[in-house]
């Protein structure tokens, strides 16, 4: 039985859908049962409520700064999508501390990276955004990846639907 070309469109839609959506990259940490789905703020708003807890959390990178036996990188989060890119599109939902033990080069960390970190909650620490006081969450670093721009287009589409003129410029 032939389908009618009337349904065509209707079938063509999921299709389409579907293969798009079959080209993202998988997630690079694996997600362990228990691990907060909290964003930073909210950990920074009650972090007693989530001590020792695992996160998934990512963001651009603000800064690091170097100690004798540790080095924190403190962190702008943002939502991870799928696979556990930074959505910068969105808000910003928070910062935080990633606490990582022994030196890190900053060169591999540079300001405004896209990094993703999976760790522990370990406490959190007053601190000041500018002149406005902030309670950062301080997360012990398990793992850690720094997006390269094709990581973050990877299994992105370029294809757009719309109305209208435009013109779009690609950077690789």
């Amino acid at each position: 039985m032939r389908t009618p070309a009337r349904f065509l469109p209707y079938l063509l839609g999921p299709c389409l859908a579907l293969a798009l959506t079959a080209c993202a990259p998988a997630p690079i940490y694996k997600v362990a049962p228990g691990t907060i789905a909290a964003a930073p703020f909210q950990v920074a708003q009650s972090p007693e409520h989530f001590a020792n807890g695992n996160v998934i959390w990512g963001g651009r990178v603000i800064g690091v700064q170097n100690f004798a036996d540790h080095t924190e990188i403190q962190v702008l989060t943002y939502p991870l999508d799928s696979s556990q890119r930074p959505q910068v599109s969105n808000p910003a939902s928070g910062r935080f501390i990633a606490v990582v033990p022994g030196y890190v080069e900053s060169f591999n960390y540079p300001g405004g990276a896209l990094i993703t970190i999976a760790g522990q909650l370990t406490g959190s620490r007053a601190g000041k955004v500018d002149q406005a006081d902030y309670v950062y969450p301080l997360v012990s670093v398990a793992q850690s990846h720094v997006w390269t721009q094709q990581e973050m287009t990877n299994g992105m589409s370029n294809v757009h639907f719309g109305v209208g003129v435009g013109v779009g410029v690609g950077i690789r």
